[in-house]
């Protein structure tokens, strides 16, 4: 190259636009087609020998200018693909087409045929309310989620100014030098640099099942996964213009419903034909009396769009929405909402250990020594093998394990190969200070030992090193060297400690108490692995994995039943955690699955709801729905308890809105049935809609306490007691119907602000009744919702009061109609309490076949009197704003107070 080699040049026009009549734009590729069948500028970058890319690239081995990088981003724009705006206002129009709008625009029309002119113009406020309410809060959710998948953006390792830096992905451009390691999503298209081959998993662009090899000079995909590896490249193609760009329009996210979704929608299903068979009863015996026929149908039509939940899409996205913007204070971040459903369910969660259950934060202790090198020589070995640009925590707690911080200098590294799981050690190949070249490795003892020609006279001490390492729970490593020609030697064994974190044991106890079951996952030894759950009060019955099938295979009953009782998973490999998942599921789970590698995306994709724990690979974010950008696992049962919340507040909305529907069409329909009366006008029935529907979407902010056990869907529950409500409703508004009319001998035009007006307060009282399992002030609403719930029912007295599109009710009535519905909403607590002691009545001791009876408050065992510590050692902990150097002082107080309070007890 020549001397301006290392300066940056203009980039060239890559736009692949140049030439249509060799780009048409109306015919993407195909996913499976060959990148290279489409001659552009891009797939010139793709063929080209090397060393002309880098010169049409500019390319130099300290990266891009700063200045020169901004220039080419404004020049070719951010590295993403261009998402398909929607009009604005074409997606305001949206919402006056579909089956609910439809009916509405009947019923304008037929109130103009018969010129009903105040019906017409309430009822086109209905339309254009229901139509902006919906596209503002869809507008408002779309937003947050948008704002919180901004935090799980892609970084890339990119060389700026002879400087590696981690921009976001989206600033890439060609010309820039990157860096590609395993567990890392290919940002752009990039031609590799000089190094070692990579592993590239292609399948998401080619279809392939298995992973390809790519060498120096070859292109990767953006979009591809790096399985194994590590290697420069630089970047020709970004964004639209990269083969993933030309491809992914062809590709379409798949939305599957969850199944608190499909629940839902099957109460909508259902109040629908109920609205319908009610509306049908109507008409038919209307069309008998000798009703105007244009009159009945619009009141008809009126009726069932009253009926019909119309805010249910609203009010389950809304609630969905705050919920991952609550999630995400918590330091989770969820790519997936369903996700937050399926979290709130799940009764196993299997934890990794490194850096979910300890600190992550690895230490080294005195190594043990094989034969000649002494215990300095081995830790420099190990340095030698050990890179720390790479912030691994291994090679980060080796280097930190040099006395002497200059020891390494001297010594030139020909080449490095990293650690992946496949082969679970790191290779060095150094230059001494004499000029001769060796080389050096370390990882699994085990992996180590194997290499080793002298295995046969050192294995049983080093083992038996390895076995008291881990029964003190320390993890071990190997360190060898090879001089060329006597093959591998074993030097020694480093012990490596990551002690638990501190708040651990007290998290795990509040799992317990939760209903969700732990399980340690962890790839080291059974006695690292014992040790480990021994201190955190795990459960000491720890499965080795290795002993376990994959998931082609399977599983016996007793080896099913064995992992299902299992405290914890031993010398696991990836494919293990797909196996394990897979046999909790079958065996009637809800599974959780924490990983950080890009082997253990499988496994994420598979549980019911993977979670990428932080500082995980782009490849298990993306496979993940929740990831967590703190470390430890109280950050995950922070996360169920605000699941929990968000399905509470779902469950009351459900309740809630098939009540209020049956109050409504039960008794409106047997008045008119029965009475020959209509207790309300159409236009009452289309302002009782606007203001139930106005208020109800505060529910998704109000308070609510989470249960001790997994949520689950209990449709007999929530239909029987949404009925019993349903039904106390009609009987309390006849009662009142009965009273105007035959002791008040109120007249019609009367009797139907005050049925207005019973109708609204009650249906709103409604709302405080079915967002508590026990009586209505045994959790305090939020102040949004008893608010938007207060200033509703004010304006709906002051439109019957001064006779706003109806006859005025006055004062007097005003006030008998609030009172005789907080009477009823006292009988309806009382009924509604009485309901759920049939429909879900609660079992004081739940205990499952085998269990052994649990014992009296007396005889309280040890295991209850930790949990008792571990609950309110937790207490303690989030009291103090969760300081983990305060944790274990915390369970020191909490111990302190319960064995106090236990003899008086």
């Amino acid at each position: 190259m020549g001397p301006d080699a290392d300066k940056p040049k203009k980039a060239p026009a890559l736009d692949p636009n140049a030439d249509k009549s060799k780009t048409p734009e109306s015919k993407p590729e195909s996913p499976r087609s060959n990148p290279e069948s489409k001659p552009n500028a891009n797939e010139d970058l793709k063929s080209l020998p090397l060393e002309e890319v880098k010169k049409k690239l500019g390319f130099s081995p300290e990266g891009l200018s700063q200045a020169e990088a901004q220039k080419r981003l404004t020049q070719y724009g951010p590295n993403e693909l261009k998402e398909k705006k929607v009009n604005p206002f074409l997606k305001f129009l949206s919402y006056f087409w579909g089956p609910i709008p439809w009916m509405i625009e009947i019923a304008v029309i037929l109130s103009g045929v018969v010129q009903h002119w105040p019906d017409f113009f309430i009822i086109l406020l209905l339309l254009f309310a229901n139509a902006i309410v919906g596209f503002w809060e869809e507008h408002k959710a779309a937003n947050a989620i948008a704002a919180l998948k901004a935090q799980l953006a892609v970084k890339a390792r990119v060389k700026r100014d002879g400087k590696w830096t981690t921009p976001t992905a989206r600033e890439l451009v060609p010309g820039d030098v990157i860096r590609l390691r395993s567990g890392d999503i290919v940002p752009a298209d990039a031609r590799l640099l000089d190094g070692d081959p990579l592993e590239v998993d292609q399948s998401a662009l080619t279809g392939e099942s298995l992973p390809v090899v790519k060498k120096s000079g070859e292109a990767v995909f953006s979009g591809s996964i790096v399985r194994q590896g590590e290697i420069g490249a630089l970047v020709y193609g970004t964004g639209m213009n990269t083969y993933f760009g030309k491809t992914a329009q062809l590709v379409e996210e798949a939305h599957t419903a969850s199944h608190f979704q499909k629940a839902v929608l099957k109460i909508g299903n259902y109040l629908i034909i109920l609205a319908a068979v009610m509306v049908a009863a109507i008409i038919t015996v209307a069309i008998f009396r000798g009703d105007p026929i244009l009159t009945t149908l619009q009141f008809a039509l009126v009726l069932t769009v009253a009926a019909i939940p119309v805010a249910m899409p609203t009010v389950l996205s809304v609630t969905m929405a705050v919920g991952a913007r609550l999630l995400a204070k918590k330091q989770a971040i969820v790519s997936r909402l369903v996700a937050i459903e399926e979290l709130a369910g799940v009764d196993i969660l299997c934890a990794d250990k490194t850096g979910t259950l300890t600190q992550n934060k690895l230490t080294l202790g005195d190594p043990f020594v094989v034969d000649k090198p002494s215990a300095e020589q081995v830790v420099l070995y190990a340095a030698l093998a050990s890179r720390g640009d790479n912030n691994d925590t291994i090679d980060l707690a080796v280097l930190g394990g040099l006395k002497n911080k200059d020891a390494l200098k001297g010594y030139q590294i020909v080449h490095f190969q990293p650690f992946d799981a496949v082969h679970k050690r790191t290779e060095a190949t150094v230059k001494g200070q004499d000029g001769k070249q060796f080389k050096v490795t370390k990882g699994a003892p085990q992996v180590i030992l194997a290499l080793s020609a002298n295995v046969g006279q050192v294995k049983e001490s080093a083992m038996k090193a390895v076995d008291e390492f881990a029964a003190r729970g320390f993890r071990s490593l190997g360190v060898a060297r090879n001089e060329g020609d006597g093959g591998w030697q074993l030097l020694g064994v480093l012990p490596l400690f990551d002690p638990p974190r501190e708040d651990a044991k007290a998290t795990i106890a509040t799992a317990g108490q939760m209903g969700v079951k732990i399980k340690m996952v962890t790839g080291d030894q059974l006695a690292i692995a014992k040790e480990t759950a021994k201190v955190l009060g795990l459960g000491t019955n720890i499965l080795d994995a290795s002993g376990l099938g994959d998931s082609k295979h399977q599983e016996t009953t007793e080896t099913a039943e064995s992992i299902e009782k299992a405290d914890g998973f031993a010398q696991v490999f990836p494919e293990h955690k797909f196996h394990i998942v897979d046999v909790l599921q079958k065996r009637g789970h809800m599974v959780g699955m924490t990983g950080d590698g890009v082997n253990d995306a499988p496994a994420l994709k598979k549980a019911d709801c993977g979670i990428a724990v932080s500082g995980a690979t782009d490849a298990a974010r993306a496979a993940a729905s929740i990831v967590l950008m703190a470390p430890g696992l109280s950050v995950i049962i922070d996360a169920i308890k605000e699941s929990r919340k968000i399905f509470q507040r779902m469950n009351s909305y459900a309740i809630y809105r098939i009540a209020e529907t049956l109050r409504v069409l039960l008794f409106m329909t047997a008045a008119i049935l029965i009475f020959n009366f209509y207790p309300l006008t159409a236009v009452m029935i289309v302002m009782l809609a606007l203001l139930n529907d106005g208020a109800i979407l505060s529910i998704a902010y109000d308070n609510v306490h989470y249960k001790d056990k997994p949520e689950a869907w209990n449709m007999r529950m929530v239909m029987g007691i949404a009925s019993v409500l349903g039904i106390v409703g009609p009987i309390a508004s006849f009662g009142l119907f009965y009273l105007g009319d035959r002791v008040f001998l109120l007249d019609h035009a009367h009797l139907q602000p005050m049925m207005y007006l019973m109708l609204s307060v009650a249906g709103h009282l409604t709302i405080f009744l079915t967002r508590t399992r026990g009586p209505f002030w045994s959790i305090r609403p939020a102040r949004i919702l008893w608010m938007a719930v207060l200033g509703t029912q004010i304006a709906a007295t002051f439109i019957a009061v001064y006779g706003f599109l109806m006859p005025p009710l006055g004062w007097k009535w005003a006030g008998f109609v609030w009172a005789y519905a907080l009477v009823w909403a006292l009988i309806s607590d009382r009924v509604k309490l009485l309901a759920y002691r049939i429909f879900d009545p609660v079992k004081k001791t739940e205990t499952k076949p085998g269990d052994k009876p649990v014992s009296k408050p007396e005889d309280k065992t040890s295991s209850d009197l930790t949990q008792q510590i571990a609950k309110r050692a937790y207490e303690l902990y989030e009291k103090r704003g969760r300081k983990d150097g305060q944790a274990a002082q915390d369970w020191e107080q909490a111990e302190r107070e319960i064995r106090k309070d236990k003899p008086h007890k």
